[in-house]
This record gives structure tokens, sequence and C-alpha cells, in this order.
């Protein structure tokens, strides 16, 4: 058969690493496919030909990307631009002409994956966006397919690496969180502006694709709660240590009696947890399923041939159904299109989490039996306490509690309760705690 062509969209770090991908594994991937794929159209602004092996065999290299979703002869689209504007436009005039869509855009899906995809479902089209979450994790593919058996319970993931190396420097290390930005930032982990990452939004856009994924839900963005990591201190992943937790931003979506979960904020998790160990910038998913129990995904959650890797594996999926009838692929959110759920994504005071306080009090007789009674007036049992020594040169004395399980709101009104009182000398600290059982 003659080999399918294939439009890139972007020479980027990822673009680059897919050509570099499909030239070297092109014997294997075509004996995967059942025919051969070869890049025919490319378009791409600025790029750097170093490094990109298999570029010169690359039909036409432009600047217009509109050039490669217009050109007859090309099958399959792959979009690697990144962001919103013009990537939507570009898809969903490929989507338009009758072409298959591959993205590694988490931005583009999560924020417009519901119109994409209706867009491809009226056309007969496939859109795949395995790249789109966990970089080279096949994270993806195993929510809609592996694990189509089982009812998700939960998900929480490390996904995004950026993050996860911040925190992992800060424990290991007792460095400062902007000092560890800033290197991240030296060694290319994190942009110049770092914003999507160390605030949640990078995460929170994947963790929107896996909650749909997971509970047939349409894609809801502007639902999920975000909260990031830059008032994470030293102190308190040193007295989370302590208590035998580690801190990991976690992206988290469970599916209760009373709606959907989805929030990103960093958690406490115990240390023996095999996801506690995943360090640097290295990704991992944690998915519970009813029949199968938990379940982990590790791996590179970015990089050029990491990512690459999923691209390509895209191209590979579509290409074998290519002949399929459009009624027969696996669904785009993993449910029929037709059976998606209403099921409502719950705002955060409805969330029922356990919690880490940590609270500078002065340093006097009965503000723990104080605070201990505005807790447990609001129905908030202490688990474990630890008072440390007063700070130097200060008449306040550090105070971490765990708490068990209750709702946000309940929270929230016992720490405003708190701060009225005058007995804490700084902004308490409250983190999340999840065992993740």
């Amino acid at each position: 058969m003659k080999p399918v062509k294939v439009g890139l969209m972007g020479l980027g770090t990822v673009g680059g690493g897919t050509v570099s991908v499909l030239h070297r594994n092109a014997e294997e991937i075509a004996r995967r496919a059942g025919r051969g794929i070869v890049i025919s159209h490319a378009a791409a602004r600025d790029y750097n030909p170093e490094g990109i092996d298999g570029l010169g065999r690359i039909g036409t290299i432009g600047d217009d990307a509109w050039a490669v979703v217009n050109d007859p002869e090309v099958k399959i689209v792959v979009e690697l631009i990144g962001g919103y504007s013009p990537a939507k436009e570009l898809v969903l005039q490929a989507i338009e002409n009758g072409k298959h869509v591959v993205t590694a855009n988490k931005a583009l899906i999560a924020m417009h994956g519901n119109e994409i995809f209706a867009a491809a479902q009226h056309k007969g089209v496939t859109v795949a966006f395995e790249a789109a979450v966990a970089g080279g994790i096949p994270i993806i593919k195993a929510l809609r397919e592996g694990l189509a058996a089982n009812r998700i319970e939960w998900i929480a993931g490390i996904i995004n690496g950026t993050g996860n190396f911040i925190l992992t420097e800060m424990r290991d290390k007792g460095r400062q969180f902007d000092e560890v930005l800033r290197e991240a930032q030296a060694l290319g982990y994190a942009e110049a502006n770092p914003v999507f990452d160390v605030e949640g939004i990078d995460a929170a856009h994947k963790l929107t694709i896996l909650g749909s994924l997971a509970y047939g839900i349409p894609l809801q963005f502007d639902k999920c709660y975000i909260e990031g990591i830059t008032r994470i201190t030293p102190e308190d992943v040193s007295y989370a240590a302590d208590l035998g937790y580690r801190i990991k931003h976690l992206g988290i979506t469970r599916k209760t009696e009373q709606g959907v979960e989805l929030r990103v904020h960093p958690t406490l998790i115990p240390e023996r947890r095999l996801i506690a160990n995943v360090d640097g910038v290295m990704n991992a998913v944690l998915v519970q399923g009813d029949a199968v129990g938990p379940t982990l995904y590790y791996g590179a959650g970015a990089g050029a041939e990491p990512t690459a890797s999923a691209v390509v594996a895209d191209l590979v999926d579509v290409v074998r159904t290519l002949t399929t009838d459009p009624n027969n692929r696996v669904p785009h959110l993993a449910f029929q299109a037709d059976a998606l759920s209403d099921t409502p994504v719950l705002g955060m005071d409805e969330v029922e989490t356990a919690y880490y306080l940590h609270l500078k009090v002065l340093d006097k007789p009965g503000v723990l039996a104080t605070i201990a009674g505005i807790l447990g007036d609001a129905g908030i049992s202490i688990e474990a306490t630890q008072q440390k020594e007063p700070l130097e040169g200060q008449s306040v004395v550090p105070l971490v509690l765990l708490t068990q399980r209750v709702k946000e709101k309940a929270m929230n009104a016992a720490l405003a309760a708190i701060a009225e009182t005058d007995l804490t000398a700084d902004e308490i600290v409250r983190i999340r705690v999840e065992r993740l059982m």
C-alpha cells in the first residue's frame, strides 16, 4: 500500500522529535501501522534544522500552516504549534477538509475540545491527543481502552514536571521556592514566564481531559479548581516529612454521589506511596478502578522524543483506522458521543479532604485548647499535632495539625474563626491531605 501522507505544523522541540522518531523507526512503524507514514508537507516559521534527523525527507517545508491543512494530498494533520489561536482555527479547517488530526495541545483540547470533537464527529474523522497529557505516558489510551471495563473511582496525577522538580529540590536540599524556580528556568524546565507551570494551569488543562475520559462528561476547564505551589516553604516540606508525608502538586479527579471533583493543588501524601517517590521532572498518574484496583503510569512528561513517542503512536492508531467505519472507532472522550453525562462538577466548598494546618500561635497557655475547640465546634477532628520550638526572637510557636476528612466549607469557616481570635501571628497555611487508598 502507498504510504500515508502527513502534514506537520510546528518544527519546535516536539515537532523536531516527531520527524526524528518517524525517520529512525520508519520500518518498525510501517510494520505496526500496516503501511508507511511520511511527512509530505510541513510548516514552521522558525526552527533549528540541527538535530532533526530526516528533515531532508520532508516533501515541502514552508511557513504557511494554512497550506498544510488545505493540501489535498495530506490525510492526517499533526498540530504542534500550541496555544489557542491559530491552532483552533487550523484544526477546525483540517477537520472541515476531511482530514484526521493529531495534536499535543492540552490547552486547545481542554478549552475547545467539545467543539473540535463535535466537528470531527460530524465529518467522520478522528482527533487523537495522547501527547496532550503526561508526554510519553500512554495514560489516555489506558483510560479509553485498557480500563474500559472499569468504573474509575479516582485519578491522582503528578502531571507537571516543572512543579515536581521544584518540590523535589525543596525537599531534598531545603532550598527556597524562588531559588529552585530560577534553576528550573536555567535548565529549560520552566518558561521565562512560569505561571502556567507553578500556578497549576498546565496541570489543570491535563486534569480536565483526564476527568472527561474517566467519567464521560464534557470538557469543563472553567470548573476545575486551581491552586499553585508558590506559597510552599521549606518549613512545610520539612514538617510534612516529620509526619511521614511528602508534598506533591497533584491533579485529582474523583466521582462521588454528589458529582465529579476536578482540582489541582499542593497535596500531602504518605511517603510510602509509590507516587510520593516520583521525583524530579518525571510524571506519574495513579488510577483507581473498581475492577482492576490501583494502576500507576510513570514516565517522562515532556521532552522532544518522549512526547514524539505519543504523537507517532497516535499517527499509527489513525492509520490503522483509516478504512474503519467512523462509528466503530474508539470515541474521543472514551464514551460514545451521545452517551456523555451531565454529572455536575463540584465546587471546592463541597469537596471533602483531610488537612495539614501550620499556624504560628502565641506562646501562652490555652492556645491549643482554644484552637482545638474551634475546630471541634466545626465538626473537625484532629488526628495529630506537633508543636515546634519557639521561633528565635519571637513570642510565637509553630503549631502543626493534621485533621480528619471534612468538607472544605467547614474548614473555611473554622479557619476564619481562628483568625478572629488574634491567637495567630501570621496567615494559616492549609494544605490538603490525600492518602490515596
